[in-house]
């Protein structure tokens, strides 16, 4: 099993990132793609959880230790897979989800995709009051604060920030609600768009 990589990011899609370390190019699948730049010069550390099943072996990753174990506590709820895990912290608010969890705030979680409000209940019963030593971690913080670069035009950043929603499982009708409103931010970066989307599907 594997606690992480360690390598250079070498590519970057709304799916996934590849991570090359020694000549070989690792598959992983992140909650959010382009927090994450291509850089074939500085290495970077990228957490790993390893899911096997009889006729696939897939890896996630995720950016620091708190956002794994968050994801860790995550697949312990009946019902909750990686990939829904994975969809879950795509939003950066982690603390938000954290609190909603632990104040049985069952409409908040149903704004993720793939959740119902019976698994948003689920998710309730089955981690409230167990997630106290993550709320603590500051790593959770400064994931909200963190800066990225992006050379690209506004409007492939755009195109790039929803095909990552349609990557999520978010629908295309509940994409085309915010496309307009997406228009009118002036974002620097495929990351910037991603974010504002991911804020204005969860107060829709």
């Amino acid at each position: 099993m594997y606690e992480y990589f360690e390598g250079l990011i070498t590519t970057v899609t709304p799916y996934y990132i590849v991570v090359e370390i020694q000549g070989v190019g690792y598959q992983v699948y992140v909650a959010n793609p382009f927090r994450y730049h291509v850089d074939l010069k500085k290495q970077k550390r990228v957490y790993i959880y390893q899911a096997v099943r009889e006729n696939a072996i897939t890896l996630y990753g995720f950016w620091n230790l708190a956002e794994k174990n968050l994801f860790l506590k995550l697949l312990n709820v009946s019902g909750i897979g990686p990939k829904s895990a994975l969809a879950i912290l795509a939003n950066d608010n982690h603390l938000g989800l954290v609190e909603a969890i632990n104040g049985e705030n069952v409409v908040y979680l149903t704004k993720f995709p793939g959740v119902g409000k019976k698994t948003a209940q689920q998710i309730v019963l089955d981690l409230k009051g167990k997630l106290d030593d993550l709320s603590e971690q500051s790593d959770f913080a400064g994931q909200q604060s963190l800066e990225f670069k992006d050379d690209g035009v506004s409007n492939g950043n755009l195109t790039e920030a929803l095909a990552a929603l349609d990557a999520l499982g978010y629908t295309k009708t509940e994409t085309r609600k915010i496309t307009k409103q997406l228009k009118q931010i002036d974002a620097d970066s495929t990351d910037d768009y991603l974010r504002a989307a991911l804020k204005l599907l969860m107060h829709n």
